[in-house]
């Protein structure tokens, strides 16, 4: 292995939970904070409580509407865009129409 490229490793890591919980581990970095821990999470306790911390259901259904948003200006682009496709047959006789007329005048 190449020396001085690889993070020193902390065999003491203090890992922070949002239910208050603590506890050790080992890691490149000295803290870590998590929002669900062993000791909160419903599959390990067996009780079902809702965990919703610092509004991310909020934030995911606000960048959910701000995408459906982006997409339907988008939309009403490419209908402007498609309003009057021309064929090549119709764009040769469009020209063919303008030639007849500049050589009647």
């Amino acid at each position: 292995m190449k020396t001085g490229i690889h993070p020193t490793w902390n065999h003491q890591a203090t890992v922070t939970c949002g239910c208050g919980n603590t506890f050790k581990t080992g890691s490149v970095k000295d803290t870590i904070v998590v929002d669900v821990c062993s000791a909160c999470h419903p599959f390990y306790t067996g009780k079902m409580r809702f965990l919703d911390t610092q509004g991310r259901v909020e934030r995911f259904s606000m960048k959910r509407t701000a995408a459906a948003q982006t997409v339907r200006k988008s939309k009403k682009k490419s209908d402007k865009k498609e309003e009057n496709p021309l064929s090549l047959r119709d764009m040769l006789e469009q020209e063919k129409k303008k030639l007849v007329s500049s050589k009647a005048n």
